[in-house]
């Protein structure tokens, strides 16, 4: 895979919570330099950040409960329904980790299954911090996630511990199937993580140091 091909399929993301609006116009100029196709910033500055992207038609994604996952699914979808109005085009949201935790699989594919609704067909792309997971929980999450309508099961945020790892995605993929999206986040921090990840099965990388990923470089963020 060359450098542009990885570009193409890289979310650059700035998630900090204590991002200033200096920081995102920074951010969003160092997108456009580097041919990013898809961002990714915290709900309060999608706006913002659509204002300054759109022009170059870079997609603004955003997080949706984020960084837990534990809101009701009726914040969830009225947090996504302002995103999108106020210009958001992808959608990451948190799977409900304590339902998951409970066996309650009907409460957390219908999290997904609304999100999904209000998203209104735009890629969503579903987060399960496969760190704090079973093996068993990660496949039956990914199962759920595909039969909630979603898009994309995706390995991390990088907030709660761990990361993507070759061997989580190699299992998501093999639950998921080949037309499935696998997006790992959190821990790919240079060409070789990258490269390594996509063998593995990722067809989707979220990543805020990608920067330093594209340009050979090792990247000291863990999301």
């Amino acid at each position: 895979m060359d450098k542009q091909d990885l570009i193409n399929i890289i979310d650059y993301t700035f998630l900090k919570p204590t991002a200033s609006k200096e920081d995102i116009t920074t951010f969003c100029n160092e997108t456009i330099e580097h041919g990013f196709k898809t961002v990714f910033v915290n709900p309060y500055y999608v706006s913002y950040a659509h204002s300054l992207l759109s022009p170059h038609n870079i997609k603004v994604g955003v997080p949706i409960g984020f960084s837990l996952g534990g809101a009701t699914t009726h914040t969830k979808v009225e947090e996504t329904k302002e995103s999108i109005r106020n210009g958001a085009e992808e959608i990451d949201m948190l799977i409900n980790l304590g339902a998951l935790k409970s066996k309650e699989f009907d409460v957390v594919r219908n999290d997904i299954s609304e999100v999904v609704k209000a998203s209104e067909g735009l890629l969503v792309k579903v987060i399960i911090e496969t760190a704090l997971l079973t093996k068993e929980e990660k496949i039956t999450a990914a199962n759920l996630i595909v039969e909630a309508g979603a898009d994309f099961v995706k390995t991390a945020t990088g907030f709660n511990g761990g990361g993507a790892t070759a061997s989580d995605v190699q299992l998501l993929r093999s639950v998921v199937g080949k037309g499935f999206g696998v997006k790992a986040a959190g821990g790919v921090r240079n060409y070789e993580d990258a490269l390594t990840i996509v063998k593995a099965g990722a067809n989707r990388i979220g990543a805020s140091g990608a920067i330093a990923i594209i340009s050979g470089e090792t990247s000291n963020a863990s999301y």
